[in-house]
């Protein structure tokens, strides 16, 4: 049985039809002070997977709290999370003291609450493998760079793949591997606490198709800076391709006066930039994990 929230039926939808699962909504009614109530089935087969991604992630980790706890009760005896964005993975250690490192927080908090998780491009920095931040039997991370490399390919066949700043550099030369295009990655210079520039590599970009890769794009900064300095540099084209596509108010306005031509995205976080579906890609790790 795969549950899911209403505001998740298109992917729900989607997920059900590549993976054969039967989609079933959890039913959710908030009280006039805030706090919710939930429905679920009354009885629950033995394997449950709940999809529910974690874009503004506060108010729905007290909804996997409340169905993980509730589906046990009701018969599940094995629990996967598929979330195609995973939040509070970006602070891993503490910089000053008294910081509290929330990927250690949240990562035993799912551990306790499930048995698997699949989750797409976890942004992970100075921890190598999602097992590390989720202790459980069945950590999974699929990319969906490959998905997007083949986008690329198809919409701008030999272009250069650009990573705005070196944590990105995982993603872009994987697509840049698997369609056979150049890649490059630029260099964050720090001028202070706050102050945060990007170097662009040492490579040709006069009369270049570009597209700027990276897992997630949310203020839009440091990837309008990338496209600002590669037109400046004689770029034909800037284009720019994300996982996940947080953008808060203002960021795609922001790429667009940088210079960027088109925003494509996967479907990790419904959004208008949306061109990639990753059903697909979760079904295959969901017949995976049953497989053992």
């Amino acid at each position: 049985m795969l549950l899911y929230f209403e505001d998740e039926a298109v992917m729900a939808s989607r997920l059900a039809a590549e993976s054969g699962l039967t989609p079933v909504a959890v039913l959710r009614h908030r009280f006039p002070d805030g706090e919710l109530k939930l429905k679920l089935p009354p009885q629950l087969p033995e394997r449950v997977v709940l999809l529910r991604g974690l874009q503004q992630p506060n108010e729905k980790l007290v909804e996997l709290l409340l169905v993980a706890r509730s589906a046990r009760e009701l018969g599940a005896r094995h629990l996967t999370l598929v979330t195609p964005y995973l939040a509070y993975m970006r602070q891993d250690m503490a910089f000053s003291p008294g910081e509290v490192v929330s990927q250690r927080v949240i990562g035993a908090f799912l551990a306790e609450l499930f048995d698997a998780v699949i989750t797409v491009d976890p942004h992970l920095h100075r921890v190598a493998t999602l097992g590390e931040a989720i202790p459980i039997p069945d950590p999974i991370w699929i990319s969906g760079a490959p998905a997007l490399a083949d986008w690329i390919a198809r919409e701008r066949p030999g272009a250069l793949l650009l990573g705005p700043d070196e944590e990105a550099g995982q993603w872009v030369s994987q697509a840049a591997e698997r369609i056979g295009h150049d890649s490059a990655v630029c260099r964050k210079v720090r001028h202070g606490d706050r102050a945060v520039a990007v170097e662009l590599p040492e490579v040709e970009l006069r009369g270049r198709t570009v597209v700027i890769l990276d897992d997630m794009a949310s203020t839009g900064q440091t990837v309008a800076q990338a496209a600002r300095l590669a037109r400046a540099a004689g770029a034909a084209s800037v284009d720019v391709a994300v996982t996940h596509a947080l953008f808060v108010a203002g960021a795609e306005q922001a790429l667009h006066e940088a210079g960027v031509g088109e925003v494509w995205s996967t479907d990790c976080i419904p959004h208008a930039s949306n061109v990639v579906a990753m059903a697909p890609l979760l079904a295959q790790a969901l017949r995976l994990l049953t497989a053992g």
